[in-house]
């Protein structure tokens, strides 16, 4: 899909910190957690919640009561008049929720304010009991939503680590080239805690105070992504590979997190009206989407930058910008000898495989991040780009003028 009317208001847009599993957002509704920040966000902007024509929610592990998913994340917010469905796409979810905004925003006969959330929580996922009254004495069967779609895909036959040892072992990708980019990462995202986290703060809610169920105790402050570790060469070099005869380690794949983020998708004259700055402008240009071979995910990246490039009628050489979803090393090392690009000119200011991945949100949060870093460089073209479950992928192109 490429997109000519599709505008996103300076600032109007934002992500809570990332926490790792199990940590301080890990007792939290994701749906409520988001409705919380959304409020908060608005407010901050000076934006009634009155504005927008529809919610769209993207939401990858249900929460109690998210069957009722957009009205009821509206309704926290205050617009009870609008509603908005569920969208879910594994990792490929904040991007087909922006292509979904855009879309709805491109073709419309009327002006449109669409507020997409993205809000997940790896934590504590449900587990979920399958009746079978065919089965042996009516025993039906089980999941844990998380981890078990984590390590177990039904068509590919294999868990998501595999897929990354996969094209490893056909590109000739090595552990020791898997360290470095790592290391790189980590690096990239020291630039972002620069200056008391002045990047972050562009476009973080900060600080978050984490409440108990009653919601009059304070359990913890979040003052940044949490569970990112220190890492260094010697650090990941004494690492072991997850799986015999691999080249994957624990410290060159991202980690399971929780999180929300939130971005308004208008026209060009609501986006002017609602911008901390008219006169930076913000289009969102192009979505595309691809598929590698079956056990292959890391690849699906290719073809779809190949798509969103092509869609929005630049190539990879227009790009001041790229972000990436990398759950493994192996991603970005396969993007950049595939597509031309050294890998030190990607994911300025660190990517998912340092600060985590919640699912829908992540791509939510590159997006916002090739956003903000555009601006810093005066404008141009920025792609981000990831992959998802089932050996697939999607990537958005924006332009930044200004």
């Amino acid at each position: 899909m490429s997109f000519e009317k599709v505008f996103v208001p300076y600032g109007g847009y934002w992500t809570t910190p990332f926490c790792r599993w199990q940590g301080s957002f890990s007792h939290l509704n994701a749906v409520s957690f988001a409705g919380e920040i959304a409020v908060r966000a608005l407010k901050e902007r000076q934006i009634s919640p009155e504005i927008f024509d529809e919610l769209l929610l993207g939401m990858t592990v249900p929460q109690k009561h998210s069957f009722y998913g957009g009205p009821w994340l509206a309704a926290l917010i205050g617009a009870t008049a609008i509603t908005g469905p569920i969208i879910s796409q594994a990792c490929a979810t904040g991007a087909r929720v922006m292509a979904t905004a855009a879309f709805e925003v491109e073709t419309g006969e009327e002006e449109r304010v669409i507020l997409t959330i993205t809000a997940d929580r790896c934590s504590n996922g449900p587990h979920c009991y399958y009746p079978n009254p065919l089965g042996p004495g009516a025993t039906g069967d089980s999941e844990d939503w998380v981890w078990d779609n984590f390590g177990y895909d039904p068509y590919a036959k294999n868990a998501m680590i595999e897929t990354a040892e996969n094209v490893a072992k056909e590109v000739g990708i090595t552990r020791e080239e898997q360290d470095e980019v790592t290391l790189l990462r980590y690096k990239q995202y020291d630039d972002a805690l620069k200056d008391d986290s002045a990047f972050l703060r562009r476009y973080m809610v900060l600080p978050i105070e984490v409440k108990d169920p009653s919601g009059r105790k304070v359990l913890a402050t979040v003052e940044g992504d949490e569970g990112v570790y220190p890492t260094t060469a010697e650090g990941l070099a004494r690492l072991k590979p997850v799986l015999e005869g691999g080249t994957v380690t624990y410290g060159t794949q991202t980690h399971p997190a929780d999180g929300n983020c939130g971005i308004i998708v208008t026209t060009r004259e609501k986006a002017r009206e609602l911008s901390r700055d008219p006169n930076i402008e913000i289009q969102v240009l192009s979505f595309g989407e691809g598929r590698a071979k079956k056990g292959y995910m890391a690849q699906a990246i290719v073809p779809a930058a190949r798509q969103a490039l092509s869609r929005a009628g630049i190539t990879i050489e227009d790009l001041k910008v790229i972000k990436t979803h990398n759950p493994f090393a192996v991603n970005d090392i396969y993007f950049s000898r595939e597509m031309g690009v050294k890998v030190e000119d990607m994911n300025h200011y660190g990517s998912s495989i340092v600060w985590g991945h919640p699912q829908g949100p992540t791509g939510t949060r590159l997006i916002i991040e090739v956003i903000e870093e555009l601006i810093l460089l005066g404008g141009g073209y920025g792609l981000f780009v990831g992959c998802a479950a089932g050996d697939s992928g999607a990537g958005v192109v924006v332009k930044v003028t200004g």
